[in-house]
């Protein structure tokens, strides 16, 4: 007889049985419902059997459209869990989420106090920082169950994930304590008898590791927090144990995780009260009438050789992170600070009044430059020093050995110019070219100009009224990038004036300036004379005769006024080239004076300039790509974390992450307003310069590490440097650009 009790499943599914008979096969198979199969007593969990799916057969008829029979072959079944541990008037105070160094102890003095066991659920992220707490607990005899090693939220998560979370604090508590324990409670686990399937749908695989599940049926909520955010009151959590102690045996509370104040108040309240109504505290254990050493097994010989290699591994990893921390923390404080005492002492030096007055009568001046395969900037930088304001000047021009037409074009433009004195020679480098060229020098005051800068027109004048002072050996001028076309050449453009020239401002005032750029600096020749000339020992000579002369005792300073617009690389290649020969000679130059180091002799160039050297331009930014790196790398990791895509656990916390954004954007912030202040305090600036401040940090920077790393490398080598020129690129002749006039603003 056909089955007419099926006419409403029929036609609810209309679509599903008439288009095939291969849809139709599919309601031969029957799911699993939501529901659990719940057997015995207790809070433990053993989950016998898992979820399958159930099996019947289908007589279907075609004329009537109808089902005319079923079959059962196999039922659906859900899972089937064992609770265990059932046990009238007994039970077990367990904490979560710990140890904590502020809170742990105290539990375990009350805990000691009143001579109740309990059990620990560690976090091992939490362990690995606090393992003296470990060995404590364990000590006085409470056992100690595996509560993951980041406590992620357990039901979202992958196997994998579930695996590297169990082992990894697993190997902690056996590399600290020496024993392997079974007992495993997940994170934001079930505070009740389960219902649901998915509520421990993740549960199986800890079990088939060899894990016994802890639940927990009395939850007080000890970890929740009132409407103004602080901790529930300790005599809410005691009245909530007190309510619920008759509906299971485990009880749980917190030992980390937040402000246990409140559960410290709470838990001696709890301990009298329930013995005063005739409960035992017992440990887990007990419950399942076995021993803290069938739970927590002591390691065998090889076992123990493993846990004391994962014990060195734990170790370095802790102090790793400690010190990567510690090195990002105090490396953001560092650049900020010296950032915020470069940024007042450069407002304190624009501030000085300036009495500085051309010598009188005004001093002749030589104007030496330096010249290597300059063909398409040669013949505007001798015409800007012509130019120039200041009438007593001779210009003296080294061709150092050129292949182009540098030569060539000089003795076609200036060949007739008495003013200029074109001399030829083989190329020896740039040192050479200006020992050659200051030979032929007659004036007391030389100028020294790379043969890409073009000098604005008063920048000798302003730079030659400071050798009133007869303590006055170098004056160093205002570099600038001309060449602002690109991305490149507009981030050298904001470095230029954001770093060296305001840097130049601070050290003025202290007097410690390590460079007068060769691209423009004016030289007493008797203190070039005096610190032994215009050597070779470094392919920075510039640095090193600057620091000569100073620890001579000589003054250095510097001039706003005197402008030079510079040709900078447009290539990376070029700027690299470029950069590591500056580099390179900054290390060179730092070695060969590392004597003046801490002697009160030199003055502020020992104790400041030097040390800056080497903690800012060498020994920070060494270090900085690797903590950039390892910041990007964990910030990646924890974020895809968050969205569930990686496989492998978060190594550092949410707390770990937010602090480290806060320094980092603090650092950006700091960053920004130097360079905000770096422009107020120059003339007639292109603020638009600004506007690529964050992106320059995220690709120019990163090409000066490399320079750093590739200069340190050859360092170390030992392997000769010899002096470049920058690398120019075929390119038009240019006029330096000349912003439009505004008034500095502080």
């Amino acid at each position: 007889m056909a089955l007419r009790f099926h006419r409403h499943f029929v036609v609810a599914h209309l679509d599903a049985t008439r288009p095939d008979d291969a849809i139709r096969d599919k309601l031969t198979d029957i799911a699993p419902g939501p529901d659990l199969i719940l057997e015995g007593d207790g809070d433990i969990w053993r989950i016998a059997d898992v979820p399958k799916h159930g099996r019947r057969t289908l007589a279907y008829d075609k004329t009537t459209d109808l089902f005319t029979s079923e079959k059962y072959e196999a039922l659906p079944l859900s899972y089937d869990i064992e609770q265990i541990g059932g046990a009238k008037n007994k039970l077990v105070l367990s904490f979560d989420d710990g140890p904590d160094p502020r809170w742990t102890p105290k539990i375990l003095d009350v805990l000691k106090e009143k001579k109740v066991p309990g059990v620990f659920f560690v976090i091992g992220e939490q362990a690995n920082r606090s393992p003296d707490i470990l060995k404590r607990e364990y000590a006085e005899g409470h056992e100690i169950g595996n509560h993951t090693y980041t406590h992620p939220k357990f039901d979202e998560i992958s196997r994998t994930w579930i695996h590297w979370e169990l082992n990894l604090t697993q190997r902690l508590i056996e590399s600290t304590l020496g024993v392997k324990s079974i007992l495993f409670r997940p994170p934001y686990g079930i505070d009740h008898q389960p219902e649901y399937a998915e509520e421990v749908a993740q549960l199986p695989y800890p079990q088939e590791l060899g894990y016994l599940i802890v639940g927990q049926r009395i939850d007080p909520d000890d970890w929740s927090l009132t409407d103004d955010k602080r901790p529930i009151p300790a005599q809410e959590i005691v009245d909530s144990v007190l309510r619920q102690a008759s509906k299971g045996n485990i009880i749980l509370m917190h030992d980390g995780g937040g402000d246990r104040s409140q559960t410290l108040a709470a838990l001696p309240m709890v301990i009298d009260q329930l013995r005063a109504k005739g409960y035992e505290f017992v440990s887990v254990s007990d419950l399942i009438g076995k021993t803290r050493a069938d739970v927590m097994a002591p390691l065998s010989f090889r076992e123990r050789l493993a846990a004391r290699a994962d014990g060195f591994i734990f170790a370095i990893f802790q102090w790793s992170r400690f010190a990567i921390a510690t090195i990002f923390i105090l490396g953001i404080i560092m650049v900020s600070g010296r950032a915020l005492i470069i940024g007042i002492l450069a407002i304190i030096e624009r501030l000085r009044p300036d009495h500085t007055k051309l010598p009188q009568p005004p001093p002749s001046v030589t104007v030496l430059i330096p010249a290597h395969n300059e063909e398409s900037v040669i013949v505007q930088t001798v015409t800007s020093v012509l130019l120039s304001d200041y009438d007593d000047i001779h210009v003296i021009v080294v061709d150092d050995g050129s292949t182009d037409r540098t030569l060539e074009l000089l003795h076609a433009n200036f060949g007739k110019n008495s003013a200029v004195q074109i001399i030829h020679q083989v190329n020896r480098g740039k040192a050479a070219a200006l020992n050659n060229a200051l030979t032929h020098a007659k004036a007391d005051i030389v100028v020294t100009i790379d043969a890409d800068t073009e000098i604005e027109a008063d920048a000798i004048r302003n730079l030659l009224r400071h050798f009133s002072d007869p303590l006055i050996g170098a004056v160093a001028g205002n570099v600038k990038v001309g060449n602002r076309d690109r991305w490149l050449t507009r981030w050298q453009a904001l470095e230029y004036i954001t770093s060296q020239n305001m840097e130049k401002r601070a050290f003025d005032l202290l007097n410690c300036i390590t460079v007068v750029p060769g691209a423009l600096g004016a030289w007493r020749k008797a203190a070039i004379e005096a610190a032994g000339g215009i050597t070779a020992d470094t392919v920075a000579e510039d640095a090193d005769l600057t620091i000569a002369i100073r620890r001579l005792g000589w003054r250095v300073t510097y001039d706003e006024y005197a402008v030079a617009w510079t040709d900078a690389p447009e290539t990376p290649r070029a700027l690299i080239r470029q950069r590591f020969r500056w580099t390179f000679g900054t290390l060179q130059s730092f070695w060969k004076h590392s004597d003046t180091l801490f002697r009160p002799k030199y003055g502020t160039l020992g104790w400041v300039a030097l040390p800056n050297i080497f903690v800012f331009q060498i020994a920070l930014p060494l270090i900085s790509p690797i903590i950039d790196l390892l910041f990007l790398g964990s910030l990646l990791l924890w974020g895809l974390a968050q969205l569930h895509i990686t496989q492998i656990p978060q190594l550092w916390t949410t707390a770990d992450v937010q602090r480290s954004v806060v320094f980092f954007l603090g650092f950006i912030i700091i960053d920004v307003l130097t360079c905000i202040i770096a422009f107020a305090l120059e003339r007639h600036e292109d603020w638009t310069l600004l506007i690529p401040v964050l992106l320059q940090r995220f690709y120019y920077r990163q090409l000066m590490y490399i320079v750093l790393f590739r200069s340190v490398k050859e360092a170390v080598r030992g392997r000769p440097v010899g002096w470049r020129g920058v690398e120019h690129e075929p390119h038009e002749p240019h006029e330096p650009p000349r912003p439009t006039p505004a008034p500095a603003t502080l």
